[in-house]
């Protein structure tokens, strides 16, 4: 589908982004990362899954590649603009209405840890409308619920077309939950990420 004046403008007017994926998601995580520049005047949030206790060089990759300030959440970390962040192995990341991150230990959600679902359902909470999600592919249904409680709370919620993704499952499920407020192919996606 086209992009329209009601996606573009939500986007434009949104002051947060969360990219959430799993399996097949990585290229397109890493295209984004080198993708954006300060003028992108927005924090981004990033959930991908990850191995349990498997040492991850994700950071280190994404920050040397990355033409905004990119880095891991930390506890208690501030929420900046114009500042990428990414959501550590073995922890849960969630949004707290400070305007600040907090880790949790509790157990995985749909085996995992992050789990994008646990962020996205309380970064609903905290940005309402003034967030874009974006949910890519992925091998189980994490995020779909979390995309679903943003689009209620009136975040611009976008998933990836499952015949386009690696892993068809994830984007699958949050279309079937209705929890997307439109599905765009990957080369849209971009499209409207540089608008």
């Amino acid at each position: 589908m086209a992009l329209n004046d009601d996606m573009i403008k939500r986007w434009q007017e949104s002051k947060v982004l969360l990219l959430g994926g799993s399996a097949g998601s990585f290229k397109l995580l890493f295209r984004a990362v080198k993708y954006f520049t300060p003028s992108l005047n927005k924090t981004v949030i990033i959930i991908i899954h990850r191995k349990k206790n498997f040492l991850s060089e994700i950071e280190k990759l994404f920050a040397d590649h990355s033409r905004m300030y990119l880095r891991e959440v930390g506890d208690k970390d501030s929420i900046d603009n114009n500042t990428i962040y990414i959501a550590p192995a073995n922890y849960h990341t969630l949004i707290e209405n400070e305007g600040q991150f907090s880790l949790d230990v509790s157990e995985a959600v749909w085996y995992s840890k992050p789990s994008i679902d646990v962020t996205f359902e309380s970064a609903a909470e905290v940005f309402k409308n003034n967030c874009t999600a974006i949910l890519l592919s992925g091998a189980n249904q994490d995020g779909a619920n979390g995309l679903l409680k943003l689009r209620k709370q009136g975040s611009l919620t976008i998933v990836q077309n499952p015949a386009e993704a690696e892993m068809a499952d994830m984007p699958a499920a949050a279309i079937n939950l209705k929890a997307a407020d439109y599905i765009l192919n990957t080369e849209e996606i971009f499209q409207l990420l540089q608008i």
